[in-house]
């Protein structure tokens, strides 16, 4: 079986890095559709249609609506046809990215990904998240190849609620243990349709753990003090690039797909998507039987820079047993990443690794006290 790497065609990152991003899109087309949240757009809006205007790509804007469902991705297709766009800028956080990548799927176009929060790895992916209406998981969009450039302001990072660059760090945590459970279950690859992952994956994924472990407080403290310093760039680095290489190229298993099944419970929607796939992956961990250790030291690091360590920190106070059912049930269905473990998964063993991963996280709480 042949080895493949899969990758955005350029990667850049730096501060102040928003306004080169003419030069990178010129390569592509000259008409863009630009796709964002009220608040990207005003952040960096601006300094896109300059960047652009200066190369001679003319642009046309719209408000992404805050969910990416199909209904939303075939309302952004609509306008961007209309506009005659022939490249798609997609801004924000995760879900807007995936909106957007979705659209320059769906109408078979070139896309600039501009992450103006770091709290998740899709901006390099290639796959979308859809969602229903409500916001809960529907199904993996797997998309005919990775973004044509991904472009990184690190002074946006620095500029954004300090949340978003810890729930990135929560997304990029589960990297390295969900691509192991991968490699040693042997078990194909749902995005690179089975073929093995390469060498680099490997180290990548060991490299993201090991910067998120020596800098992750480190750069939380710099966001906090909205100052941009080599810990945050690292970090940035680790929760866009390295991780969304490695879980890409490696694969997901348990915490992704605890992770989802925490979207059908209302209480815990509020919370990001790198929150609960760090929930996700302390139960993936119990589920697999990992070493008290390694549980541990996956513990120690979420609670310095402040991830989710028991349901209650996710909003899910004293959960009813059809509740947490509900959430296990929804994690082993059909397709899910979690039977990429290397051994059957049921529903009572998820539900049976939640409620321990909880009980481990309340009690790790009540011991600092």
């Amino acid at each position: 079986m042949s080895l493949m790497l899969l990758s955005p065609g350029r990667y850049v990152q730096g501060a102040g890095a928003i306004k080169e991003i003419g030069l990178h899109a010129s390569r592509l087309g000259t008409c863009a559709f630009i796709i964002g949240g009220k608040t990207a757009l005003s952040l960096c809006g601006p300094d896109i249609l300059t960047s652009c205007a200066a190369q001679g790509i003319s642009c046309y804007q719209e408000i992404f609506q805050g969910v990416s469902s199909l209904q939303e991705i075939r309302r952004l297709s609509g306008l961007a046809a209309a506009n005659r766009a022939d490249i798609i800028i997609a801004l924000g956080g995760g879900a807007s990215i995936d909106a957007g990548k979705a659209v320059a799927h769906e109408m078979k176009l070139p896309v600039v990904v501009v992450p103006t929060i770091i709290s998740t790895d899709a901006p390099c992916s290639a796959l979308s998240v859809v969602y229903n209406e409500e916001g809960v998981f529907e199904r993996y969009l797997l998309l005919r190849k990775n973004p044509d450039c991904v472009l990184v302001d690190t002074s946006f990072a620095a500029q954004a609620p300090v949340k978003f660059i810890v729930a990135g760090m929560g997304d990029a945590l589960a990297t390295f243990w969900e691509s192991d459970t991968c490699s040693r279950s042997g078990k194909p690859n749902h995005i690179t349709g089975g073929v093995r992952s390469t060498l680099a994956a490997g180290a990548l994924s060991r490299l993201c753990y090991e910067t998120l472990l020596e800098s992750g407080l480190q750069a939380k403290l710099a966001v906090e003090m909205n100052v941009v310093t080599p810990a945050l760039d690292a970090i940035v680095e680790a929760n866009t690039l390295l991780s969304g290489l490695s879980s890409e190229n490696g694969g997901h298993a348990g915490a992704h797909s605890i992770h989802n099944g925490l979207t059908t419970l209302k209480s815990a929607r509020h919370t990001l998507h790198g929150e609960k796939v760090a929930f996700g992956l302390l139960a993936q961990l119990v589920l697999e039987g990992r070493p008290s250790g390694t549980v541990r030291e996956v513990q120690d690091f979420c609670f310095s820079v402040g991830l989710p360590l028991c349901l209650e920190e996710l909003g899910i106070e004293n959960p009813t047993a059809e509740e947490i059912r509900k959430v296990a049930v929804a994690a082993v269905s059909a397709g899910e990443t979690i039977h990429a473990t290397w051994f059957p998964v049921t529903a009572d063993m998820v539900e049976a690794a939640i409620l321990t991963a909880d009980a481990l996280g309340t009690r790790y709480k009540k011991a600092l006290r």
